[in-house]
């Protein structure tokens, strides 16, 4: 007996719980929302997070996002900038003290406005993968096993 279509649930990574959807978890880290509840405050200050969720008391101090916000920021910066840029000399040639003078604001504001929800993204997404302790285990060195360590 085959189920209908909207009855089958895709289950990544073989686990049987279906209640971390991929998606849903990144964009309410993105709108800096606790990915378990989405009701939540994510941060208690521009990027620090908080220890536990206010509304469902999901644990987040032990996430670990490290530098990848940073990676995702400069790429994505980069690209706006550069676009901007460059679209711009095309149409207008302006002398390069005029161009720092209109273009270095314009990458300090874009990058403080995406850099907390890119990375309230990267702890939605380590939530939903179960990454870092978000699974019910923690990263001791114990749980891993390390090439070419002694025990």
């Amino acid at each position: 007996m085959t189920m209908p279509a909207s009855d089958q649930t895709v289950h990544y990574g073989g686990s049987e719980e279906s209640g971390r959807p991929l998606g849903r978890s990144i964009k309410r880290g993105m709108l800096n929302r606790c990915p378990h509840c989405g009701s939540g405050k994510l941060f208690r200050a521009f990027l620090k997070p908080v220890d536990n969720c206010a509304a469902c008391g999901e644990a987040m101090y032990h996430h670990r996002a490290d530098d990848l916000p940073a990676y995702l920021t400069v790429v994505i910066v980069g690209h706006i900038v550069i676009a901007g840029y460059m679209m711009t000399d095309m149409v207008w040639p302006i002398p390069l003290w005029l161009t720092f003078l209109i273009w270095t604001p314009i990458t300090l504001l874009v990058t403080l406005l995406i850099l907390q929800p890119i990375k309230g993204g990267v702890i939605g997404l380590q939530w939903a993968l179960k990454m870092h302790g978000f699974g019910g285990h923690g990263d001791s060195d114990d749980e891993y096993e390390i090439p070419g360590r002694r025990r």
